[in-house]
């Protein structure tokens, strides 16, 4: 079955689209899509996935044409982020 693994940072991305066999993982997708060699500081162990913008676990079972997703952690926090007011002025 065909499955995408999808992961983005700053001006890099990849959205790979991996053959894997009916019984693959998110986990299992992961790595055989080669994103961790593109990205070989990518931590499985501490960052977060998710399929379809749901998260779940690397031993999640995929269905044909799943989209699993690598989530980078949070590095602003977002209350102390200034929000923007209707006119677009900070």
């Amino acid at each position: 079955m065909q499955v995408a693994v999808a992961y983005a940072e700053g001006r890099k991305q990849a959205w790979l689209k991996v053959d894997v066999p009916e019984t693959c993982t998110a986990g299992e997708a992961i790595m055989l899509s080669g994103v961790l060699e593109r990205f070989p500081h990518l931590d499985l162990e501490s960052q977060k996935i998710g399929v379809f913008g749901k998260l779940v676990k690397r031993d999640a079972p995929l269905k044909p044409g799943d989209r699993v997703e690598i989530y980078r952690p949070v590095t602003a926090d977002p209350e102390k982020v200034l929000k923007r007011d209707s006119d677009g002025d900070a």
